[in-house]
């Protein structure tokens, strides 16, 4: 995209539709008028008079324990420096934006047009019952240290100058592993500075706050090199000002081992990088150009670690990995300041998070294979879903150990739950499921191997200890697959089934195939062909016990992956087959059926598809709540559809009265418990909604769920195969990684649910 085209859509993105990023939100309920009453007079006095008794009452009956200002005078505007408060909006309601998406924290801009310390101090101190916090930002040096320390002092909540401290702790984690990858102490490394305004300062300070010695920091500006002889020097540089005989940036880098760049780009060049130290580490933060292109650099010097500020290069210095999550973590225990102690605490959180296993879903946002510690990922990516359950604890106890806190966390796993259900991460079934799971894991097979979503899947089972994978497929293919990617799987089983041919366990698949299938049409040699198919291989398997269960149809269309187990594995003795689908919605997991086998099943098969469910859904520990769904409500409606739903009821009311289960009723009545309450009270369903939902047809249930996952934003899990003599699950057709995690943790419980109770206490 040419510079002049980004113009346009920045503009565009800006002025189109509702003008500006952000807008204000009612939390409470306004339709009717008795809700205005509440909202505002006369109902509003009542928690003004409680906030007037105690005015910490104000964190319980208003916004303001989730809400920051974001202050700017406009004086240093990103790279655009002063170009005044109302200019820098457009920044201001960014940094807010970003507050809301990656912490749920509300936020008020607001442009000073002041540029004099005292009254910039005053207005924000009058702000203060406002606010929970404040957020500093694009303000110049030196006058930003001045207002940051004065507010500090004079506010009695968290203060924090983001274009100071942000750079500083993300910065600050990025060289701790840095450090620890090209095998540097920090209390040794030589460090250059190049730039000496608000984040060059809090940078330094903060690396002699981890372990550096500022005795072995260099720090440049415009006129060179810092020294203590410099005439007029203000108290803030002199702060880092050296007595080492160099002058020029040139001069500093020889022998140096880190290089820190807040300046303007391409200010080091390759030979000033040559005269590094072994094992260097570069961090060229000026941004869009940092002080060295990054392949330059890295074409300069195989053994540089470097990071910069942009995106499109390995380790962005970014501070949206930080500013959220401090402040979250500072507002949920309603610290009175953010401390050094909260800082620090934020930077080993993100230090720490790099060397833990990716989510696949960032691998998937960045486009990588498989991103795991190393030189080219020494920080978290912006988007990790877990910076939040991280950081935010992290830095809330350390205001808690540092005695600024007002309020305590009792439960600190509770809390990371609430922190995820903050931004929609409410996945407590699946970690709950995959914790289940990681209690006694299982063989599973993986017939479609020579696939990288498969062999990334089988890296994360392994690694969590939800299973123990089965590689089906091309040995050399898939070795290749795993040397390429970079994968952990040197010690998992591979099997080539054309390899095995002939050899007595084949010959044992071969002659159970074709003793089951003989009057079927299936011929010995149609057998032996059919036994080369890594479907059928796979199903052998669990059926003669050599896995536990089977992971199929990432490639393949549902019928084809599904039918080899039915040939080798069948169903159970007298039982109907059926997918589930468990969607994760807002308001906790709702499980489809019939999704995928049934076309239009009569009144007996959907009673014996709900058994299949209620059956299912007890498994994960859950009370199955089921509605056999329609157009109609209890007889309001005759046809085809509810004279046959409303059968299914009664046959389920005679012969299952342990299960809860009502119909025929539309959806909306199934999923609103005060709307079945008011309209059919006699509902054996009243109460709570449904979490189990029976559709009449394939039709509907296919496109409900399809619908849901796409509209209404739920995540799919499954199609979980019911009804199978022994268990295997067949994928939608291009599963995602974390789809297929998925359904290994549902194949594992699978298998664990069908051992005796006996087996499971031993390994207990």
């Amino acid at each position: 995209m040419n510079k002049t085209n980004r113009k346009h859509d920045a503009l565009d993105y800006h002025a189109k539709g509702r003008p500006g990023k952000i807008a204000v939100v009612p939390t409470k309920p306004t339709q009717s008028q008795r809700d205005l009453s509440l909202a505002y007079s006369p109902g509003v006095a009542e928690p003004c008079l409680r906030i007037a008794e105690n005015k910490e009452n104000a964190y319980k009956y208003t916004a303001k324990g989730n809400l920051v200002a974001v202050i700017s005078n406009g004086t240093a505007v990103l790279g655009l420096g002063d170009i005044g408060p109302v200019a820098g909006k457009p920044v201001m309601e960014g940094k807010g934006l970003l507050f809301k998406i990656f912490a749920d924290i509300d936020v008020f801009d607001i442009e000073l047009d002041t540029k004099d310390v005292d009254e910039f101090v005053r207005i924000v101190k009058c702000l203060e019952p406002t606010f929970g916090g404040v957020n500093l930002e694009d303000i110049k040096a030196p006058e930003c240290f001045e207002i940051e320390r004065r507010l500090k002092e004079e506010l009695n909540i968290p203060v924090m100058h983001d274009d100071q401290h942000g750079t500083a702790i993300i910065s600050g984690a990025a060289l701790i592993n840095a450090c620890a990858l090209q095998k540097k102490k920090l209390d040794k490394v030589k460090i250059v500075v190049n730039g000496a305004g608000a984040a060059a300062i809090s940078c330094a300070r903060m690396y002699v706050a981890l372990g550096a010695r500022k005795e072995n920091i260099v720090m440049l500006d415009s006129k060179g090199c810092i020294h203590i002889d410099r005439p007029n020097l203000d108290a803030i540089k002199a702060e880092f000002a050296t007595d080492e005989k160099v002058d020029t940036l040139a001069g500093a880098l020889k022998g140096a081992d880190v290089f820190i760049g807040l300046s303007k780009g391409d200010v080091v060049t390759a030979e000033m990088l040559k005269t590094m130290a072994k094992n260097p580490i570069v961090f060229a933060m000026a941004n869009p150009d940092p002080e060295i292109a990054y392949p330059l650099a890295v074409k300069t010097r195989k053994d540089v670690i470097m990071a910069t500020g942009r995106s499109d290069y390995p380790n962005q210095v970014n501070n949206v990995l930080g500013f959220p999550y401090i402040f979250r973590g500072a507002l949920d225990v309603r610290a009175t300041a953010i401390n050094e102690e909260m800082k620090i605490a934020a930077v080993m959180a993100i230090a720490e998070l790099a060397k833990q296993p990716v989510p696949e879903t960032v691998n998937q946002a960045y486009d990588a294979q498989n991103l795991k510690f190393g030189p080219d990922y020494i920080i978290p990516k912006p988007t990790d879903p877990r910076l939040i359950t991280e950081v935010a604890p992290a830095v809330a106890q350390a205001a808690i150990d540092s005695g600024i806190a007002r309020k305590t966390i009792a439960d600190w796993d509770k809390y990371r739950e609430e922190l995820r259900q903050r931004l929609g991460q409410d996945d407590r079934i699946m970690r709950k499921l995959s914790d289940v799971a990681k209690l006694n894991p299982k063989r599973v097979v993986f017939t479609e191997a020579d696939n990288y979503k498969t062999l990334r899947a089988a890296q994360i089972v392994k690694e969590d200890g939800i299973a123990t994978p089965i590689l089906l497929g091309n040995k050399k293919k898939i070795q290749e697959l795993i040397d390429d990617n970079l994968l952990e799987l040197a010690d998992v089983l591979i099997i080539d089934p054309l390899e095995e041919k002939g050899s007595p366990r084949f010959q044992n698949y071969v002659d159970f195939l074709y003793t089951k299938r003989q009057r079927r049409g299936v011929s010995y040699l149609d057998a032996q062909k059919l036994m080369l198919d890594r479907n059928y291989f796979g199903a052998s398997m669990v059926q003669f016990g050599e896995a536990d269960t089977l992971i199929s149809g990432l490639t393949k269309n549902y019928g084809t992956a599904i039918r080899p187990a039915l040939h080798v594995i069948g169903t159970q003795p007298g039982s109907k087959l059926a997918g589930m689908y468990m969607m994760l919605t807002a308001k906790g997991p709702v499980f489809f059926g019939d999704t995928t086998i049934n076309a239009n099943p009569t009144a007996e098969e959907l009673v014996d598809i709900t058994v299949l469910l209620h059956d299912a859904v007890q498994k994960m520990s859950i009370t199955p709540r089921i509605a056999l769904l329609s157009y109609s409500n209890f007889g309001s409606n005759s046809g085809d559809v509810p004279d046959k739903v409303r059968k299914a009821a009664q046959i389920l009311h005679e012969t299952h009265p342990e299960i809860i289960v009502d119909g025929e009723m539309q959806a909306n009545f199934a999923m609103n418990s005060e709307l079945l309450a008011s309209n059919f009270p006699f509902s054996t369903l009243k109460g709570t909604p449904a979490n189990t939902l029976v559709f009449p047809n394939l039709e509907s249930g296919n496109i409900a769920y399809k619908l849901l996952q796409e509209i209404g934003g739920s995540e799919a899990v499954g199609p979980i195969l019911l009804g199978m003599n022994k268990p295997m699950h067949v994928l939608q057709l291009d599963s995602s990684v974390r789809e297929i995690v998925n359904m290994v943790t549902i194949a594992v419980v699978d298998v664990q649910s069908r051992e005796p109770v006996i087996t499971k206490q031993k390994k207990k």
